[in-house]
């Protein structure tokens, strides 16, 4: 009887772990780093931004029914230590090479700082998903459509993207 119990126990605790992992697994459907963008580079027909543009660090999650949370720190132009005139950021999502959807404008600190966090109809699939922060707003004056990008989805040597104050 008392084996019966702990044996009933263990599976129950070993069941409830496996259907947690799988509405974990089924939730998250894309994690990226973000990291700064360069010059001349376009993404879905969206070119970047004039000048290299660095992140200290940032994310970025985009779940299946397209909750959307960006967040970065430091995403600063490294010749000037600021993010200059940008005031305002926007998240535009990428499915398959092309915009399917972009957040409403939030704003960047002095320091480079925006957290974004939106529900945004994007389609099932979305194929090849990459998620590009964009120029929203330059010295306090939203611009009427999002601008270039400046950081995106990606990977970089953290030296050359990382490393700045």
């Amino acid at each position: 009887m008392k084996r019966t119990a702990i044996l009933t126990v263990v599976l129950s605790c070993l069941l409830a772990s496996i259907f947690s992992v799988s509405v974990l697994a089924d939730e998250f459907s894309f994690f990226s780093p973000i990291v700064g963008s360069n010059p001349n580079v376009p993404v879905a027909g969206v070119a970047s931004g004039g000048a290299p543009w660095v992140v200290k660090r940032g994310f970025a999650v985009l779940t299946d029914d397209g909750r959307l949370r960006a967040d970065v720190r430091g995403l600063i132009l490294p010749n000037l230590g600021t993010p200059g005139p940008i005031t305002e950021v926007s998240a535009s999502v990428v499915c398959g090479g092309t915009v399917a959807a972009t957040s409403s404008a939030v704003p960047l600190t002095t320091t480079g700082d925006a957290e974004i966090h939106a529900k945004l109809q994007i389609p099932s699939p979305c194929f090849a998903p990459a998620v590009l922060i964009r120029v929203a707003g330059v010295n306090g004056n939203a611009l009427p459509a999002p601008g270039p990008w400046i950081a995106a989805t990606g990977i970089a040597d953290t030296d050359k993207d990382h490393d700045h104050n």
